[in-house]
């Protein structure tokens, strides 16, 4: 079986048409990196520099950077950059010595949580975060099963790579993992809720009598891999009953729905009216250095605790926990979350305008500042993968980069910087506008 190429990835058929100096790379590429990498766009992006929210190529080109969540507070931003600096002068080591710079910081990360959340262990990326809220739950709950969304991404280890189902059929689920749909208004209508209540019910039973009980519900609050499905937001609140009724958790997956992206707060379950018992962190935590987390009820962690010596060499060292702090100061001191919201509301009426003029978006959703824009054949709600690539096609060759998401790739996947303006919005709109005229009535 051949490994499944990645949405909005390069598949090297138009290699030949590519300039000499990137046919060089790439060859390169090929020969010192090992098997599994990839690349974004149809036509490869090479990035010399960053800052703020563009990203330039070695011949100067600029790019307005709408897709990347890592950082969240735009490229090289000086606040991170400065405290990053400042600490690797004094002190790089690891949790085992006390030390009150970690105490601090993770008094401030708490305090955004409901009250309950009162209590965080640091990993290094948003897979290992993952994989230990995966550990933790079993040690509380007895149970194995794990349920997601059938197009959820949650990470890369190996435990957290059986319950990805984005990963592809060469990447097969454990046996026990089962999935239900991910949230659809736009062809489940208004049963939605309904639909997948019954849904997880039936994978519970399923789970039951295959001798796996339930050990936790894990969703990514905003179902980005499913296509960025911000509504119901009553959906995943009826999930979480279903499933501690069972004897499970719900974690709540925030590696990309988190840290105000939503403009609704500063974490993606908010928005549903729902509490997690465990929450995972990752990407945007450090804007660009490795660090996340894994939030969870205390009481949910004792048995894992009085079981287990947990111990990650980087994850709650100095420099990564500089970074962290440095995002929240600068998430509270620049009022990004507010700004998530204001200009995120301008880019959605903006969208939905160009959307009216053209039928093959038959959908445009989103929070704050995430957006998924739905891509469809002629008259119908049979997604066109292909016409949503051309679209992040034609944007990327006028310097715009986007991406794409969902099952068959046909939702465009727009998640600027939080530090957007109403100028970057204004831009992105206006190349989004002549890409839609230029692909869509071909």
């Amino acid at each position: 079986m051949n490994r499944p190429e990645m949405v909005n990835g390069f598949t090297g058929e138009r290699l030949a048409e590519q300039p000499r100096h990137i046919q060089d790379i790439l060859a390169r590429r090929a020969n010192l990196l090992g098997p599994g990498y990839q690349l974004f766009y149809t036509n490869p992006v090479e990035v010399d520099r960053g800052d703020g929210v563009h990203l330039y190529d070695s011949e100067g080109n600029e790019y307005l950077d709408a897709y990347n969540n890592v950082v969240s507070l735009g490229h090289c931003h000086p606040a991170v950059v400065e405290a990053v600096t400042r600490q690797m002068a004094k002190l790089a080591t690891n949790t085992r010595y006390l030390q009150t710079d970690l105490l601090d910081f993770s008094e401030r990360l708490l305090a955004t949580f409901p009250a309950h959340l009162d209590r965080v262990v640091y990993t290094c990326s948003g897979s290992e975060a993952n994989d230990l809220a995966l550990r933790i739950a079993r040690a509380h709950t007895d149970g194995t099963g794990i349920i997601v969304t059938s197009n959820a991404y949650h990470g890369v280890t190996a435990d957290v790579a059986a319950f990805s189902p984005s990963l592809g059929p060469t990447s097969p689920l454990g046996p026990h993992v089962r999935t239900i749909s991910g949230p659809d208004p736009l062809r489940q209508g208004a049963e939605v809720v309904a639909v997948l209540r019954a849904e997880i019910r039936a994978v519970i039973d399923d789970l039951e009598r295959h001798g796996f009980g339930v050990c936790a519900l894990v969703a990514d609050s905003l179902f980005s891999s499913d296509g960025i499905q911000p509504y119901p937001t009553e959906l995943l609140g009826v999930l979480a009953d279903e499933v501690r009724a069972a004897g499970g958790v719900y974690v709540a997956d925030e590696v990309q729905s988190g840290f105000g992206r939503t403009g609704s707060g500063w974490w993606g379950f908010s928005r549903h009216d729902v509490v997690p018992d465990l929450v995972t962190l990752g990407k945007p935590m450090g804007n660009g250095i490795p660090v996340a987390a894994t939030v969870l009820r205390h009481d949910v962690g004792r048995n894992f605790g009085e079981k287990v010596r947990y111990f990650n060499t980087f994850g709650g060292s100095n420099v990564p926990i500089a970074a962290a702090s440095a995002v929240l100061d600068t998430i509270v001191r620049e009022g990004l979350i507010d700004n998530a919201r204001e200009i995120g509301a301008q880019l959605l009426r903006g969208f939905t305008d160009i959307a009216s003029d053209h039928p093959r978006i038959a959908d445009v959703r989103g929070a704050g500042l995430y957006f998924g824009i739905e891509i469809t054949a002629p008259d119908s709600t049979d997604p066109d993968g292909a016409l949503a690539q051309s679209l992040v096609d034609d944007l990327r060759d006028h310097f715009v980069l986007v991406s794409a998401s969902g099952p068959h790739g046909n939702v465009l996947k727009i998640r600027p910087p939080l530090v957007f303006t109403e100028t970057d919005a204004a831009l992105l709109l206006e190349r989004f506008a002549d890409a839609a005229a230029r692909v869509t009535r071909r």
